[in-house]
C-alpha cells in the first residue's frame, strides 16, 4: 500500500494524505521521496488552485520523524544527510506556486508541526494537538522549521512555541495566529474543504499570482539557506550523546506503553 494517496478533484484541489497510521504517518525515507515527486508534478498543472495535505484516520497528520527509523543515525553527516533531505521537501512545499492548505486532522507534532508550517494556511479539527517537541529529544527543528515559523508568526510568538517544546491545543494555536481555522471534530473534512473552497478565486492565475510575489521575496531573503543553516545546527545537536540518550529512553518508553 502506498505511503501517499493523492487524490485530485474536479474543482482543482489536490489531496496528499499521508498514509502510515499505524505509524501516526511519521515520515521516512520512502514518504519523503513520494511527497517531493508529486510536488514537483503537481507544480505544472495549469488548472490546480490547490494543494492539501493531511493525514490517514483521525489520530494523527503526522508525528514528525519515525524515530525508530532513523535511530541508526548518529553522526553529524549521518543525520545531516536525513534532515537536509526532508528540508529539500518542505522547501518545495513552502515555495509551491499555488496556495497550500494543512487539514490537520490529529496531532501534528515535532516535523509534523514543521510541515504544517511550510503551508500557507492551517485548518484544525478540534481536538488536535500540535507542538515543536523537539527540544524533548535534545534537538531542534530538523527540517527547516523554525525559519518557517519566523516567516509565519511574529518573533515573541514563535519563539515562546520553540523553546517551551510544549503541546497546545488547536484552539491555543488558533488564538496565537499559527491555526487559521478550526473545525467540528464530527465532520471536520466536509468543513475544511468547505472553508479552502470558499477561500479561493475560480482563476488560477490569480492564485499563481499572488503567491510568486511572497516566493519571489523568500527567494531574495536567502530562505533555501537559511533553512539549511538551521538544519546544520540540529545536525550537530543531533550527534550529541544527549540526544541519543534520550532517544533511547523515548524508545523504551513506547515499547512499554
Amino acid at each position: 500500500m502506498s505511503k501517499l494517496i493523492v487524490s485530485e478533484f474536479e474543482d482543482g484541489l489536490v489531496e496528499l494524505r499521508l498514509n502510515r497510521p499505524i505509524k501516526h504517518n511519521a515520515i521516512d525515507y520512502g514518504i519523503m521521496d513520494e511527497i517531493k515527486r508529486y510536488l514537483q508534478l503537481l507544480k505544472a498543472k495549469k488548472n490546480l488552485r490547490a494543494l492539501i495535505l493531511t493525514g490517514e484516520g483521525d489520530k494523527a497528520f503526522c508525528s514528525g520523524g519515525d524515530v525508530k527509523a532513523f535511530q541508526h543515525l548518529k553522526t553529524r553527516d549521518e543525520a545531516y544527510f536525513m534532515l537536509s533531505k526532508m528540508g529539500d521537501v518542505l522547501y518545495e512545499l513552502m515555495t509551491f506556486p499555488l496556495p497550500t492548505f494543512a487539514l490537520i486532522n490529529g496531532i501534528a507534532l515535532g516535523g509534523g508541526c514543521e510541515i504544517a508550517t511550510a503551508c500557507d494556511i492551517r485548518i484544525a479539527r478540534k481536538g488536535a494537538t500540535l507542538g515543536f517537541i523537539q527540544g524533548q529529544l535534545s534537538i531542534t527543528t530538523g527540517w527547516g522549521g523554525a525559519t518557517l515559523l519566523y516567516e509565519k508568526l511574529s518573533y515573541e510568538q514563535a519563539i515562546s512555541f520553540l523553546y517551551s517544546a510544549k503541546k497546545m491545543s488547536a484552539n491555543d494555536a488558533e488564538h496565537m495566529g499559527f491555526i487559521q481555522k478550526t473545525v467540528s471534530d464530527e465532520n471536520y473534512k466536509e468543513l475544511g474543504y468547505s472553508f479552502i473552497k470558499e477561500s479561493l478565486v475560480n482563476d488560477p492565475n490569480v492564485l499563481r499570482a499572488y503567491k510568486a510575489v511572497k516566493v519571489s521575496q523568500w527567494e531574495q531573503s536567502n530562505l533555501y539557506s537559511r533553512m539549511m543553516s538551521e538544519i546544520n545546527r540540529c545536525a550537530e545537536l543531533w550527534s550529541s550523546e544527549e540526544h541519543h540518550q534520550a532517544v533511547s529512553a523515548f524508545l523504551t518508553r513506547k515499547e512499554k506503553s
